[in-house]
């Protein structure tokens, strides 16, 4: 058993991520000492590892408890109820690249047409483009 310090430990995360993760509702203590602690098991540890891992993959709470009702039920589930998840959000992620490659394009495009010197603003080029919308 593990008490919350330990295992925040173990992940080099803080004994708040844990409390924020149990009061998310996708990390719960299996037990309580007898002092009021929280304890956790090796199969708690096994779920805080899975959350972590699918956080690092881009992964909202809301995600993850998605991604974790497929996972304790396994033998109900299907592999397609997985890839459904992850293609969906795949898809997500390449629209936001979509959008920042665009972004990026556009401030490029201002960078460029500015010589950057010490011309007053008056006359610059970058504003001038901000303000006739010509992005």
């Amino acid at each position: 058993m593990y008490k919350v310090g330990e295992l925040a430990t173990l992940f080099n995360i803080s004994a708040d991520t844990l409390r924020f993760y149990e009061k998310n509702g996708i990390l719960k203590a299996s037990d309580r000492s007898s002092s009021g602690y929280r304890l956790y098991t090796e199969v708690d540890k096994d779920r805080l590892d899975f959350i972590l891992n699918a956080k690092a993959a881009g992964f909202t709470l809301a995600e993850i408890s998605e991604l974790l009702v497929i996972e304790v039920n396994k033998d109900q589930r299907t592999c397609r109820d997985t890839k459904v998840l992850i293609d969906h959000k795949l898809s997500h992620v390449q629209e936001k690249i979509q959008e920042l490659q665009r972004i990026e394009k556009a401030l490029k495009s201002l960078s460029d047409s500015c010589i950057g010197d010490s011309t007053s603003a008056l006359y610059c080029t970058i504003l001038e483009s901000l303000e006739s919308k010509k992005i």
